[in-house]
């Protein structure tokens, strides 16, 4: 599923909001009603908040050619949320230890 969204964000959406985004991770619910994509987005804030709400805007197209594709009876539905940047993914180890072990942050 992660390789058919990038395809349809990268080359079908044709909404100007839409900047750098690649799908990175996405997160089913066990009862595959929810699906979570994690998108890795380029630009500041503002484009990147233009970018989710676009995909939000897009969710219902994007939901009708996944099905399409991957000849599915029911489509879970789409969850559009920004991935971790890779600086702060590498710091929440150690941010994790600290707190386990009762340290303040420093």
């Amino acid at each position: 599923m992660r390789e058919e969204l990038n395809e349809l964000i990268s080359y079908e959406l044709s909404d100007p909001r839409i900047g750098e985004a690649a799908v990175t991770e996405v997160l089913i619910s066990p009862d595959f009603r929810h699906a979570y994509v994690r998108l890795s987005l380029g630009g500041d804030a503002e484009e990147q908040n233009a970018t989710l709400e676009a995909l939000v805007h897009a969710k219902q197209f994007l939901r009708y050619q996944l099905s399409e594709r991957l000849q599915l009876h029911h489509m879970p539905d789409l969850h559009f949320e920004a991935a971790l940047p890779a600086e702060l993914a590498a710091k929440v180890p150690q941010l994790l230890k600290r707190l386990k072990r009762g340290r303040p942050k420093s």
